[in-house]
């Protein structure tokens, strides 16, 4: 006489003896990716002050190299491509009027990084370079700002001046980061909030003189035109 198996009790072993999937949870990749912003505060699980230290050490030596990197071979890159400067500057333009409707709603001016890149800063513990220096602190309206002013230096010497900046908003960058928990305790978010809108709209007067500028290259005619 046969033993007929139970097919609830069948089911129930298979399931225990199949392995279980691993469902991707777009919620947990989300709160996974916006830990990335405090990786840099003191009560930053697995992050101890000498972790913080160092990222911020390499945030601004890495700013520094992009925005040296953009000043030096920026113009070389456009010219192997066959970019004109114009047609750059009207780009440039573009983005730097984002980042400024952007910094108007109180955001952050660069672009963000997609989820997996979030997702794997956090895991591997890079959030120096991928997404603190690179795109939120220098983006692509960074870089073309930096290939454009180059463009406009006459000789060495104001070459030597637009490196000086790029030391000095790595300088800038360090001090900030070193100081945020002290300049969050002081501003506040309101007064965040405050610069960040007042900021935003001198960038996007910036933006408009450069896309003006470009215009003007590209079309000759609108510089006659009172």
């Amino acid at each position: 006489m046969k033993c007929v198996e139970n097919p609830r009790a069948v089911s129930h072993g298979a399931a225990q003896s199949a392995p279980p999937r691993r469902r991707t949870n777009p919620g947990k990749i989300a709160r996974r990716a916006g830990t990335i912003y405090s990786a840099l505060t003191p009560n930053m699980q697995g992050f101890d002050a000498a972790l913080r230290k160092k990222t911020i050490r390499v945030t601004s030596l890495s700013v520094l190299v992009v925005l040296v990197t953009c000043a030096l071979l920026g113009l070389r890159i456009l010219a192997f491509f066959g970019i004109s400067l114009a047609g750059f500057q009207v780009g440039g333009g573009v983005l730097l009027m984002m980042s400024s409707i952007n910094m108007l709603n109180a955001q952050p001016a660069e672009a963000k990084t997609s989820v997996d890149e979030a997702s794997y800063a956090v895991s591997h513990a890079s959030v120096a370079v991928v997404p603190l220096a690179i795109p939120m602190l220098t983006g692509p309206a960074s870089m073309s700002t930096m290939v454009i002013f180059a463009d406009r230096t006459q000789n060495m010497l104001q070459m030597i001046q637009l490196l000086l900046y790029a030391a000095l908003v790595s300088v800038t960058v360090f001090a900030s980061y070193s100081l945020a928990p002290r300049i969050a305790r002081f501003m506040g978010r309101t007064g965040i909030n405050v610069m960040t809108r007042l900021m935003g709209l001198v960038l996007a007067a910036m933006s408009v003189e450069v896309i003006s500028e470009g215009l003007k290259q590209i079309f000759p005619k609108l510089a006659g035109i009172a």
